[in-house]
């Protein structure tokens, strides 16, 4: 009985601890984001948070699968409530398109960068992010009903993809939400011969 509450502790801690760490590397950037500084975000010991994350690597793998995790589950939830055939084309570009703005991307972008010139950083982080790349572009599939097997389907959702990403940089130093809003309308349209093919609903 009295290992279910450890547990439960645990994982309560470790969640604090990688939320902490996306708050810190978003506004700390890589440099600034070390275990300790982390630990005293969650308000965690150093000792505790060095339990779970021996070293900033490991905390920073953890975040990436957090984040990732996080960003799928709430888009997987909302596609519940999307339209059939083609009118789920803008609202999963606006689902799509929205994807990478906020504190989750502005961590992200900082580990980005740092890999860039970080050799250790870039063979952790590298294989990483190709993962969760390949789980947004399924989940992307899945959202659009797509049929990838057609010619050019692949790339389309691609292209949604890095365009959301782009959109996400264009974000970070001043709103672009009007922008960004004229776009998922006319990128909707780009969609919409695509959306619903697999399960004939188009």
């Amino acid at each position: 009985m009295a290992r279910e509450p450890r547990q439960e502790r645990s994982r309560t801690t470790r969640r604090r601890l990688m939320e902490a760490a996306v708050d810190c590397l978003a506004e700390l950037g890589w440099t600034g984001t070390t275990v300790g500084v982390v630990a005293e975000r969650a308000g965690v010991s150093r000792g505790a948070a060095q339990h779970h994350f021996p070293t900033r690597e490991d905390l920073v793998v953890a975040t990436v699968e957090f984040l990732a995790e996080e960003q799928i589950a709430e888009l997987r939830e909302r596609a519940g409530t999307l339209p059939p055939g083609r009118r789920r084309a803008e609202p999963v570009a606006r689902l799509l398109l929205n994807l990478y703005t906020g504190t989750k991307f502005r961590a992200a972008l900082h580990l980005w960068v740092a890999a860039s010139t970080d050799d250790a950083l870039r063979a952790v982080l590298g294989p990483l992010e190709a993962k969760v790349g390949r789980e947004a572009h399924r989940v992307a599939v899945d959202l659009l009903d797509a049929d990838e097997s057609r010619p050019g389907v692949r790339e389309t959702v691609q292209a949604t993809l890095d365009l959301a990403r782009g959109l996400g940089l264009a974000d970070l130093l001043s709103d672009d939400s009007r922008r960004r809003q004229r776009l998922v309308r006319q990128w909707a349209r780009m969609l919409e011969p695509i959306v619903g093919e697999r399960s004939g609903t188009e």
